[in-house]
């Protein structure tokens, strides 16, 4: 990495997605960011695929010398998951951190695996998919 070069770091976060570059010594050289808020579609917390690109390119609009960037690394909310198919379309609302529909779920794994699984883990939010007979909406069968 040379002396104009800059690492872009971003975070899609349950509030906001940020996007910043960093220089050769870790320091923040600029930034940006879209605030943002789930929407609550069929008893579940969710993000639509276009307000995460309308998000992201309004972060990344905040950014000086986005021509410098030479590397990245993307982050985003835990416990929460995606399915998609082979041609990668989503075939199931994005479950996110703040569903708590997943009490059943966790009780029977937490009783399988005799270790407590919170109902935000994403393994929750998968097997309550499951047990709701989702299993076509998300390519299981």
């Amino acid at each position: 990495m040379n002396e104009k070069q800059v690492v872009l770091g971003i975070e899609l976060g349950s509030t906001r997605i940020k996007a910043v570059t960093v220089d050769h010594r870790h320091v923040p050289v600029s930034s940006g960011d879209h605030t943002w808020a789930s929407s609550y579609e069929s008893g579940v917390r969710t993000y639509s695929f276009d307000e995460v690109w309308q998000g992201l390119k309004a972060a990344l609009a905040g950014l000086e010398g986005r021509e410098n960037i030479c590397a990245m690394g993307v982050s985003a909310m835990m416990h929460g998951y995606l399915a998609f198919d082979k041609d990668w379309n989503l075939l199931a609302p994005f479950r996110t951190w703040q569903n708590t529909i997943t009490g059943p779920a966790a009780a029977e794994l937490t009783a399988l695996f005799g270790f407590n699984i919170p109902q935000r883990w994403s393994i929750a939010h998968l097997y309550q998919a499951l047990l709701e007979v989702e299993k076509t909406a998300v390519g299981l069968l």
